[in-house]
């Protein structure tokens, strides 16, 4: 109650004020169209028959702009800045039902911005004019309703700005098909940077596997064997450039400002061979690799070096085989090395995302694991 009494010192007051002002302001082209159109039947110097077609023009012409993305977008712009209400931006695409929803509050928003406008700009002024044209007792009648109407159309404005407020969202806010459409680019926005989280875990985590493996090698044979200790420089040298080559990559894609990953710039099975070079696997292909589809390759790179990170990091220096088969629309990873795997959970994740199965477990004397992928 004491709130509502403070009305005409609250700052708010005065920024709700404006907001129907605003739309008194965009009811003047109307209201001008409207009084040429009644004089020109009041003088009777037009016809009739073109009085009312050029009516049935300008009402067409008139209810357009409030059906246009840009009368929202307006709309909700001035409810921001001047409501204080927050409202997404309006979609590229919208629906009959919001485009409905926004005309309904752009003609309320005009005809009540008009009724303050009209107090404000007509009624207190003329009782003003009326006060000082008059003198003694018969200047008291329009100065009182001068301040009458002034002090209302304060309270009247704080009322209808809270309205307005409560009303913003139920008229400007998302439809419903427009919030699930913002759900779903919500939803593939974070599926997008936890596939790069993923992306970035497997690729590091490989280059420090094979640089801490070679280094190691390197470490012991450094007096014995200085061939094998440049061949493992030369793999440390080259996994870690891949390494960082990679980290730009997810970082640039992670930065808000630039646009979604290029499938080109990420690895794919034609980059196999480097990677078996770089950590030592034995490496045998078949079948048609470049035909597989670009998304499905670059995952199937991705299952393949976190399988031989994992047989890297969990069985030490043991061999390891690599074989990749294409054949019709199926892809086949296998890979196999002599002790038990471990950290499946990365690749089993992934190879499900894709439709594809997964099997780890021992064959013979060795430990294989295998992906089966289809497309």
């Amino acid at each position: 109650m004491v709130r509502g009494l403070r009305a005409p010192i609250r700052g708010a007051t005065y920024r709700r004020g404006a907001f129907l002002l605003l739309g008194g302001a965009l009811l003047l082209p109307y209201g001008l169209v409207a009084v040429g159109l009644a004089r020109q039947v009041r003088d009777g110097g037009t016809p009739l028959a073109v009085v009312v077609p050029m009516t049935i023009v300008a009402a067409a012409i008139g209810l357009v702009p409030p059906l246009l993305r840009g009368a929202r977008s307006l709309e909700i712009a001035a409810v921001r800045g001047l409501l204080d209400v927050d409202l997404p931006e309006p979609p590229e695409r919208i629906s009959a039902e919001a485009r409905l929803r926004a005309a309904l509050w752009f003609a309320v928003h005009l005809t009540v911005g008009g009724g303050v406008g009209l107090a404000l700009f007509v009624v207190v002024p003329t009782a003003a004019v009326l006060v000082t044209t008059r003198t003694g007792w018969a200047a008291a009648g329009p100065a009182a309703l001068s301040v009458a109407v002034l002090v209302a159309t304060v309270y009247a404005v704080a009322g209808l700005g809270a309205l307005a407020r409560l009303m913003a969202p139920v008229l400007l806010g998302p439809s419903a098909d427009e919030r699930v459409a913002a759900l779903e680019a919500e939803a593939r926005r974070l599926a997008e940077r936890n596939r790069l989280a993923r992306d970035l875990h497997d690729s590091v985590g490989h280059a420090l596997t094979v640089a801490v493996l070679q280094a190691g090698a390197a470490g012991q044979l450094l007096a014995t064997d200085p061939a094998f200790v440049a061949r493992a420089l030369t793999a440390i040298e080259e996994t870690g450039r891949a390494a960082m080559e990679d980290l730009d990559r997810v970082l640039g894609v992670l930065r808000d400002d630039l646009p979604s990953e290029p499938d080109g710039t990420r690895p794919d099975l034609g980059d196999l061979a480097a990677l078996a070079h770089r950590t030592g696997a034995g490496l045998a292909t078949a079948g048609p690799l470049l035909a597989v589809p670009p998304a499905l390759s670059q995952e199937a790179y991705r299952i393949v070096q976190e399988a031989l990170t994992n047989a890297l990091r969990h069985a030490g220096a043991t061999p390891v085989s690599l074989d990749v088969t294409a054949a019709g629309t199926s892809l086949v990873v296998e890979v196999r090395n002599t002790l038990r795997g471990r950290g499946l959970a990365g690749m089993r994740e992934r190879v499900t995302l894709l439709g594809g199965d997964l099997t780890a477990g021992p064959d013979g004397d060795q430990w294989r694991v295998r992906a089966e992928l289809h497309w």
